[in-house]
């Protein structure tokens, strides 16, 4: 006969399997001076597999800037490119748009530094990438992200393994 109290315990560690810090999208942070960040992505190249985003609800992005022949690659959240980028296409959806243009930027800057780019207009064409249905999708290979299941088969065997030994 099994007892409530003999199922009890398993039952609770299973569903502890279920509960997260936070259900943020992990996502690629680097740029193309990270050796394996440029337009052919290594993770072996940047050393780590990603980091979490900072808001629940981000998105992972990458920024291409080209001037001529030179290209710039930034793998990065969204929510840690707003602070400063003032760029950002309004759709944030799924898919690369190009970016926005702010003609009231640097509006009332007097300043005959060229070199500060108040006006962000040193590139010829900057291109935003947008992906948030995979974890780690700024990159060029999708590595999938199937850790629920693993979680259910998990729970399903301990589950069973404690109602055989009881």
């Amino acid at each position: 006969m099994i007892s409530i109290k003999s199922v009890l315990f398993p039952m609770a560690f299973c569903l502890l399997l279920f509960i997260s810090n936070s259900e943020a999208i992990w996502c690629y942070r680097c740029n193309s001076a990270t050796p394996g960040c440029g337009e052919r992505f290594n993770w072996r190249g940047i050393g780590y597999l990603g980091d979490p985003c900072p808001e629940d609800d981000d998105v992972c992005v990458k920024v291409v800037e080209r001037k001529g022949t030179i290209e710039t690659y930034t793998r990065d959240c969204l929510s840690s490119l707003q602070g400063f980028r003032t760029d950002i296409p309004a759709d944030k959806y799924e898919g690369c748009r190009p970016a926005a243009r702010d003609m009231n930027l640097a509006h009332y800057v007097n300043t005959s530094i060229k070199e500060l780019d108040v006006k962000r207009d040193h590139f010829d064409s900057t291109m935003f990438c947008f992906c948030f249905l995979d974890h780690r999708c700024n990159s060029a290979t999708v590595l999938g992200g199937a850790g629920h299941i693993w979680k259910l088969i998990l729970t399903s065997t301990l589950l069973g393994i404690a109602i055989l030994l009881r």
